[in-house]
């Protein structure tokens, strides 16, 4: 008797099950696996092919970066290093061997992509294809043991992100870069700031960080991060910029955004910012004003949400109480 009435309840609970799960549409970002990195073992140091770049070794330190994809699990991210020497001239690293590697989700320890040599200007192109998830590419110059770090995200359908401005937005002002990219200072941030980045990422949010900082203060964004501790997140910087302050700022986000919300399928649930291209950006590709809040003199304009002064207030009235991401571990 008691069979004929668990069955009925079995089979409800079941179809209850189904329905609840698909609001789940999104895995996590698995912040985890990024910060338990196992041992890496450095490939020999072999030398450089040319003579002149080892005299570029000598004399400049190394302003490497690698930078940051997102692709969705059918696609095939194709990771960009950039190989140079010395914070001022930027010398290209030209025809010299560069190791790829590749650690994250769902590996056991670090994995051996192959051996690429730089073009003319100093760029390996990697090809990366992985499951959904997050993972780390580190290149190494074979000539020096140099090296550079990278992210590539895996993300499947409707995946929620916070979007971060960086420059007058985290830090304090847009010229605290500076202090960083010279060695001189290190960039102070917003009280509060590190707290509420790091709030959203606890809540299983993805991290994205879209600055109008040009590609060579790469290196110097992510040492500030680890020094912040911050989650390393996703960086884009303009890859257009040849100059200390990059052309069309506003133009370049408003690019990268329709990519990441159009073909990446990213749910920008909130965004912050502080200049007025990061308003007119956000507009642009509809992010919701009553989600993009702005930091410091544009504050509240064009019917944003203004934070003022420093996080705090905004930290205990808006992000403790804003919900955690629609996702699945």
């Amino acid at each position: 008797m008691l069979l004929k009435f668990l069955k009925p309840f079995l089979l409800f609970m079941s179809f209850c099950l189904l329905i609840i799960r698909p609001a789940f549409g999104a895995t996590c970002p698995d912040y985890q696996v990024l910060e338990e990195l196992p041992h890496f073992s450095m490939p020999n140091d072999s030398g450089f092919r040319k003579s002149r770049n080892t005299w570029l070794s000598w004399w400049y330190k190394p302003y490497h970066f690698i930078h940051d994809q997102m692709v969705n699990p059918n696609q095939e991210a194709m990771v960009v290093g950039k190989f140079d020497y010395d914070w001022l001239l930027h010398k290209d690293l030209e025809g010299e061997y560069i190791k790829a590697y590749i650690y994250g989700t769902g590996m056991d320890d670090w994995e051996y992509l192959g051996q690429y040599k730089t073009d003319s200007d100093g760029k390996v192109y990697v090809p990366v294809n992985k499951g959904v998830g997050e993972y780390q590419i580190r290149m190494v110059v074979t000539g020096d043991l140099s090296m550079a770090d990278g992210f590539v995200s895996v993300v499947d359908n409707s995946r929620e992100a916070v979007l971060f401005d960086i420059d007058g937005t985290l830090t304090l002002n847009d010229f605290e870069a500076v202090g960083d990219y010279l060695g001189t200072d290190v960039a102070d941030a917003y009280y509060y700031a590190q707290q509420t980045v790091n709030a959203y990422k606890e809540k299983g949010y993805q991290i994205i960080y879209l600055t109008g900082r040009p590609y060579w203060v790469g290196k110097d964004t992510r040492e500030w991060f680890e020094y912040m501790e911050l989650p390393m997140g996703l960086l884009h910087t303009n890859p257009y910029g040849d100059g200390p302050i990059p052309p069309d700022t506003q133009a370049y986000k408003t690019q990268y955004l329709n990519k990441l919300m159009n073909e990446n399928d990213i749910k920008i649930v909130r965004a912050y910012g502080n200049a007025s291209t990061d308003i007119a950006a956000y507009d642009s590709v509809g992010i919701d004003k009553a989600q993009t809040y702005i930091i410091g003199e544009n504050a509240g304009d064009n019917e944003t949400q203004a934070i003022f002064d420093d996080y705090v207030l905004h930290f205990s009235e808006v992000v403790i109480n804003t919900q955690t991401a629609n996702c699945s571990q």
